[in-house]
């Protein structure tokens, strides 16, 4: 069974296609990559796994069941946007997400805070944009979702802690139980941790393809791939 099943999918909004007739599946127990350029349709298309927005036409099914707000229960998912109770601690956060998800894994998200190097009792308020970016990484990656999707996760990130926290975010992710599905714009940095990307452009799926095969077969780097793709 396919982790995320989309058949037929179109997505609108004011009457401009954000999602056109789209159809493809992604397995479980890999990290996969949404690639593509500014309003492609990527997070368009982790929103609707996530069951926040309806599509127009189609069906999409994550573990084999329809999306709903409900879905939320099989699927962790990191925003772009920032979505904290500012006046929080950040110890706080982690005990309000505690409270809220009975597959949250508090000993795991104490493990997180220390990794991503941040202190429990800052305000979240205070934090920077960077150190708000690591709070949603944990907040995410603590849960034991059969789903994790991931917005941006790098953006707003110091360039000098990137690679230190891509590297670091292999050990805290499950991929026996855990499929990891995420949009990016540093695809060369994130490269190493993906399995497969999925190539979109103008709400359309261009290409899927393992990130093994990219290397092996085509003899190129994933970026040297999408300008291909994309042309």
């Amino acid at each position: 069974m396919s982790m995320v099943k989309f058949e037929n999918v179109s997505k609108k909004y004011y009457g401009e296609l954000a999602l056109d007739n789209v159809s493809f599946e992604l397995p479980g127990g890999k990290v996969i990559g949404l690639i593509g350029p500014n309003g492609s349709g990527k997070s368009t298309a982790l929103k609707i796994m996530a069951g926040l927005i309806r599509v127009n036409r189609g069906k999409v099914t994550v573990c084999g069941k329809p999306t709903c707000r409900r879905i939320s229960e099989e699927v962790a998912f990191l925003s772009e946007l920032d979505a904290f109770y500012s006046f929080f601690t950040v110890q706080e956060t982690i005990n309000f997400y505690h409270e809220q998800y009975s597959d949250f894994d508090i000993n795991k998200a104490e493990s997180m805070l220390k990794f991503m190097q941040l202190k429990p009792d800052a305000r979240v308020k205070d934090l920077s944009k960077g150190n708000r970016g690591r709070l949603k990484i944990v907040l995410t990656l603590s849960r034991r979702a059969k789903l994790i999707l991931m917005d941006e996760p790098l953006s707003g990130l110091d360039p000098m802690v990137r690679e230190s926290i891509i590297k670091g975010l292999v050990s805290f992710i499950d991929l026996e139980h855990q499929t990891v599905i995420m949009t990016t714009h540093e695809v060369s940095e994130i490269e190493p941790l993906l399995d497969m990307v999925v190539a979109i452009r103008d709400g359309h799926v261009l290409k899927i393809e393992e990130v093994d095969n990219i290397r092996e077969e085509y003899n190129i780097s994933l970026v040297e791939w999408m300008k291909k793709v994309f042309v």
